[in-house]
């Protein structure tokens, strides 16, 4: 059987390794799952997410020139999984848009002199908020001599 890349096979895990399982599509047509394609979460132990002998959907992901087949389930699913928004993308992950949002307020050009004056401004305050940070750590370290001991 010759396997088509980005089909969408069912398939039947016949090993599992630490790096991978290997999953038969049609006798004499196999291929390994990288770990890294089982689930979309991370996966430490595969005999969490899979078992010998369980069925599962699986993406060929690539075909090498020596045979090997490179699969994926995380893919399968996702493939699989019907859009909600009629198949078109927003490029938000999928969430819903929100038009409750605040409308941009346009600034006015600043001169060089004024933007350079608002940084430093921005700078002297920051410093100053560690600093004083800073300072409250080192009285409580100071107040406290049993912590040297």
């Amino acid at each position: 059987m010759q396997l088509e890349v980005g089909k969408i096979y069912e398939g039947k895990v016949t090993g599992i390794t630490k790096f991978g399982a290997f999953v038969e599509i049609e006798p004499g047509a196999s291929g390994m799952v990288h770990i890294s394609e089982v689930a979309n979460t991370y996966v430490n132990e595969i005999k969490d997410h899979l078992s010998e002998g369980q069925s599962v959907k699986v993406k060929v992901l690539s075909v090498n020139s020596e045979g090997k087949v490179s699969l994926s389930i995380k893919k399968a699913l996702a493939d699989q999984q019907p859009k909600k928004d009629g198949g078109k993308r927003s490029g938000n992950g999928g969430r819903p848009q929100e038009n409750n949002r605040k409308p941009v307020q346009e600034k006015a050009p600043q001169t060089p002199e004024a933007a350079f004056e608002d940084m430093l401004n921005k700078f002297k305050q920051s410093s100053d908020e560690r600093m004083g940070d800073l300072k409250k750590v080192l009285d409580v370290k100071r107040r406290n001599p049993a912590r040297r001991k």
